[in-house]
């Protein structure tokens, strides 16, 4: 008979360790340590493991042809866009995000459309009845669809239940903290439950060829919850963000070996379900505010595809002693040092103002272009100066105050000389990479200090005579006479 072996699990991170203590030394989380027995965590004991002869196995040459693994079209362009044009056979996918974001309502529309074009396609819900599954179905419009539902939280009878007949294209798990497994002695939820679930599953698409879609829960600082192991033991990690006040949703790819990582799907959540937004630039400047002082609108890549979003600044002096720096959707380090730079090599005065930075429709912004756009946003706002409403921006700042070019430039201004705009400030040596066949009048500046002082010329300062002077840059204010 096994010996009973108990261990303490941190639920944040997995780490395993012999008593407990309030705080994880893997991850630094206070009380996240949960005692279970991980008798059952392996099939047989140790003396009989370290006494099996292994198998033999044949060795390949690195000469030969790969065939590239047969994709699944979902139906749906921005998921496809994603994934990286299709479900791979035998692939097991990891989608996280936040409680009501639509992780659900996606999942459900993707098996409908698998279903409608002739798929086994398998919903698995541990979280809801199949009454109020197909509830959400015929919310949708999707009843009609040949979805095979169940409400099962075993995986063994998960796995002994697909196993027959034909071998599903799609299978959706909903959610991987429900699953439990006979092989591990735990609460459902639990790391070692998590983990141990997550292996079976995999090793059932492996086998059978089936796709598999794990939904996991994210904790409160937005990553999947559970162990960081299940994230490295699948194949894709997808995050569905959006913001529960916008109808925007973000798709991004996490991890893909099958694919890019850095595609985005945008959708619009409606009265119907998921709407796919073939042209994000469009949705994302549908609400602009013309003529307003701190907007500048920005010209990104996201992935291939070009995206034109807005960038708000809003510069207010402050009564406290540390100044506020508030950033929505943009790396707050950044923002830290467009400050730096702006203060230390244009003059700039922003430390007796509270600073805010907002990207407009939820989007979240990594790549550094849009430090040209975000400078520009923010003297705009400080001298309230409204900036050219058929312009885009886009620039690296480099910590001497030098705009560095970007890639994919000529991508950005076909972008914005598809959605009416005029002219593009970017940096010089944009010139010589073809940006003018884009038909655009290209404003090229070659430092910092050159666009602040263009900006400030035309700034009409709120308030007084003296507001006046301590809102403009000290070497760019107008002189008398």
């Amino acid at each position: 008979m096994a010996k009973s072996s108990l261990s303490f699990i941190c639920q944040n991170c997995g780490a395993a360790f012999n008593r407990w203590q309030g705080k994880c030394e893997s991850c630094d989380e206070w009380n996240t340590l949960v005692e279970e027995d991980t008798t059952g965590t392996t099939s047989m004991p140790v003396s009989i493991r370290s006494k099996r002869k292994g198998r033999l196995f044949t060795l390949e040459s690195l000469t030969g042809k790969s065939q590239d693994a047969p994709r699944l079209p979902s139906g749906m362009a921005e998921l496809d866009r994603v994934t990286g044009g299709g479900f791979v056979r035998g692939s097991v996918l990891l989608v996280g995000g936040d409680p009501g974001i639509g992780k659900s309502t996606l999942l459900t529309q993707a098996t409908s459309l698998l279903a409608r074009a002739g798929h086994r396609a398998v919903y698995i819900s541990g979280e809801e009845a199949v009454a109020q599954v197909r509830l959400r179905a015929e919310r949708l419009g999707l009843a009609d669809a040949p979805v095979q539902l169940a409400a099962e939280t075993s995986v063994e009878d998960i796995v002994s239940t697909l196993s027959q007949g034909a071998v599903p294209r799609l299978i959706v798990i909903d959610s991987i903290q429900t699953m439990w497994t006979d092989t591990v002695e735990s609460a459902p939820g639990t790391v070692t439950q998590v983990r141990a679930s997550a292996q079976a599953l995999i090793r059932f698409a492996k086998k059978s060829g089936a796709a598999i879609i794990l939904v996991g829960h994210v904790t409160k600082d937005g990553q999947i919850a559970g162990p960081r192991v299940v994230e490295h033991m699948v194949d894709a990690v997808l995050s569905f963000e959006g913001e529960g006040s916008q109808q925007f949703r973000i798709l991004r790819a996490v991890k893909n070996r099958f694919g890019p990582t850095d595609e985005i799907g945008v959708f619009e959540m409606t009265g119907l379900g998921l709407r796919e937004v073939s042209n994000p630039s469009e949705l994302f400047l549908s609400e602009r505010d013309l003529g307003s002082p701190g907007t500048a609108v920005f010209a990104g890549i996201e992935g291939t595809r070009p995206v034109l979003v807005e960038l708000q600044a809003l510069v207010a002096p402050t009564s406290l002693g540390t100044p506020r720096r508030a950033v929505v959707g943009w790396d707050p380090s950044r923002l830290s040092m467009v400050l730096a730079v702006l203060e230390a090599h244009c003059g700039v005065k922003l430390s007796g103002h509270d600073v805010y930075l907002n990207v407009a429709g939820g989007l979240r912004i990594q790549e550094p272009a849009a430090d040209l756009a975000a400078a520009a946003a923010l003297v705009s706002s400080l001298v309230n100066a409204p900036l050219a409403t058929d312009a885009v921006y886009f620039g690296e700042i480099s910590l001497s105050g030098a705009v560095r070019p970007v890639a994919q430039t000529s991508a950005r201004l076909k972008e914005a000389a598809k959605l009416g705009f005029g002219r593009a400030i970017l940096p010089e040596q944009a010139r010589s990479e073809g940006a003018a066949d884009a038909g655009l009048s290209l404003n090229t500046v070659g430092g910092l200090t050159s666009l602040v002082a263009d900006i400030a010329a035309r700034g009409n300062p709120r308030g007084n005579r003296e507001a006046e002077k301590n809102a403009t840059p000290a070497r760019f204010r107008r002189q008398d006479g």
